[in-house]
C-alpha cells in the first residue's frame, strides 16, 4: 500500500512539474496565464469566446468557461494525467481564476498530506492558513483551504471537492480576484435592489402578452360570430 501511495505521489509531482514554466512561476498553468484575455484563453483551450457563460453583467462582466485539459497521447511509458477538468473565470475579459479538479481515481488513497507533499515538490513549502476560499463564481460556496502556495501576485489553494471524493487546486490573480469579488458583491446588491421593479416589469409583460393574445382572438372571432 505504501509503495502504491508513493507511486501516486510521484505521478502527481511529475505532472505538476510539467504544468508550470518553473517552480517559481505562479502566473501560468499549462499555457493559461492569469490575466490573459478571453480570446487568448479560448484559443489555448481549443474553444471559442462565445462558449464562455455570462454569470454577472454589472458592474463588471463575470464569465466562466469549461476547460477540458487534453493530455498528450499516452504511451506505454507515459504517466496518466491526474487532472480531470478545469474551469476558467474572467472579469471584464481577463482570466482571474483557474480551478482544476483531480480525477478521484488517480488520487485515490492519497491523504491531504500526501497531496501537499506532492504539490510542494513543485511550488515549495506550503502554508496552512485557517481560511476558507470561495469555490464557485457566485461565491455562495466555500471550502476550507488545506494548503496554500503564494507570492505577492498569485495564490494557489488546495481544497477538497464538494463531495470530498477528490481534491481541487484553486489558482487566482490576487489583484483580479479582488476586482471580481467586489463586482460580484455589488452585482448581488443591485439585483436585490432592482428585484421589485423586475417583478413589476415581468407582470406587465405577462399582462401585455395576454392582452395581445385576446386582441388577436377577438379580431378573428368577432367578424365570424353568429348568434
Amino acid at each position: 500500500m505504501t509503495g502504491a501511495r508513493g507511486g501516486i505521489i510521484a505521478l502527481v509531482c511529475g505532472m505538476l512539474g510539467t504544468s508550470m514554466l518553473s517552480a517559481a512561476d505562479l502566473s501560468s498553468y499549462r499555457g493559461m496565464k492569469l490575466g490573459m484575455s478571453l480570446a487568448a484563453a479560448s484559443k489555448q483551450a481549443g474553444t471559442k469566446p462565445s462558449d464562455a457563460k455570462i454569470i454577472h453583467q454589472r458592474p463588471a462582466v463575470i464569465q466562466e468557461m469549461a476547460w477540458e485539459l487534453r493530455s498528450p497521447v499516452q504511451t506505454s511509458t507515459s504517466k496518466p494525467d491526474p487532472v480531470k477538468d478545469g474551469l476558467l473565470s474572467f472579469v471584464n475579459g481577463q482570466l482571474f481564476r483557474i480551478v482544476v479538479t483531480y480525477d478521484r481515481y488517480k488520487v485515490e488513497g492519497m491523504s491531504a498530506d500526501d497531496m501537499i507533499e506532492a504539490i510542494s515538490a513543485t511550488y515549495g513549502t506550503a502554508t496552512k492558513p485557517t481560511a476558507e476560499i470561495t469555490y464557485h463564481s457566485n461565491y455562495a460556496e466555500a471550502a476550507p483551504v488545506l494548503a496554500r502556495w503564494e507570492d505577492s501576485e498569485y495564490s494557489y489553494n488546495l481544497v477538497r471537492t464538494g463531495d470530498r471524493a477528490s481534491f481541487a487546486l484553486v489558482l487566482y490573480s490576487k489583484k483580479l480576484e479582488a476586482e471580481a469579488r467586489a463586482a460580484i458583491v455589488e452585482s448581488a446588491r443591485l439585483d436585490t435592489e432592482d428585484a421589485p421593479q423586475r417583478e413589476l416589469d415581468k407582470q406587465k409583460k405577462r399582462d401585455d402578452d395576454e392582452r395581445l393574445a385576446l386582441d388577436k382572438a377577438r379580431a378573428v372571432n368577432k367578424p365570424n360570430f353568429r348568434p
